[in-house]
């Protein structure tokens, strides 16, 4: 049988049992109707895999796993990118930061700018930020990633503080392309994915300003939540771990 990979968030360690959180152990016994000596790989974002087996099942949101070995798999990129993402609506971003994960992305910054269709009060803000980063873990569970993306909370993009990296954004019109690019030393960099108008002249301007490098993809224009897989592709061939 298949293990089944699952997020805890609590400190995981050989030879011990854990009690599972609530959600993780209701899909286990409710979703996968898995049953006691069943095998299961816990991972908690400290860059290691804990495999173990259920020890007891109580109900159906109580399960406990013993968890008997440990390994370090070489899973996540050397290329660390930071997803500055226009927030769009529903799917459209859930689709956005599940393939950013699985790609590889280190962390994600969701942003609103002046084209964003999508305002969010403080309440609305928090709710979403919830579903974001279960979005995030579900796509490390999937895909076998063992540190789980940092996914910040909203801010206005003309309140992007540039990190010590290559800054890049994309437009269509720059004349640097993926295959043109120099990478730092650390290779770390910015990303910036306008909103599905894409990114006013202004918006463009100041990231200039603030050391932003436009990028261009193709000849073609890219939905918001294509563009950032797209470009995460190309630079994970390029200078990532897909080389």
């Amino acid at each position: 049988m298949r293990s089944i990979r699952l997020y805890s968030d609590q400190p995981l360690e050989v030879g011990e049992v854990v009690e599972l959180e609530t959600t993780p152990a209701r899909h286990l016994v409710r979703v996968l109707r898995r049953r006691v000596d069943d095998p299961v790989v816990l991972f908690n974002g400290d860059g290691c895999e804990y495999s173990g087996r259920i020890l007891s099942i109580e109900g159906k949101d109580r399960c406990s796993v013993e968890l008997d070995s440990v390994e370090e798999p070489k899973v996540e990129s050397p290329l660390a990118i930071t997803l500055v993402q226009a927030i769009a609506r529903g799917e459209r971003m859930d689709y956005a930061i599940q393939k950013a994960v699985e790609l590889g992305v280190s962390a994600i910054r969701p942003v609103f700018s002046e084209r964003c269709e999508v305002r969010l009060n403080q309440k609305r803000t928090t709710t979403r930020l919830a579903h974001w980063r279960q979005v995030a873990i579900s796509a490390c569970e999937q895909s076998g990633r063992v540190q789980v993306p940092e996914i910040h909370s909203p801010v206005n993009l003309d309140g992007l503080d540039p990190e010590i990296a290559l800054n890049l954004y994309l437009d269509p019109d720059a004349e640097l392309t993926p295959g043109r690019m120099n990478i730092p030393d650390p290779p770390r960099l910015t990303l910036v994915i306008g909103p599905e108008g894409g990114l006013s002249d202004d918006e463009m301007a100041a990231l200039n300003r603030a050391g932003f490098i436009g990028l261009r993809l193709g000849p073609r224009i890219l939905r918001t939540e294509t563009a950032g897989a797209a470009a995460i592709a190309a630079l994970q061939t390029r200078f990532g771990d897909w080389q």
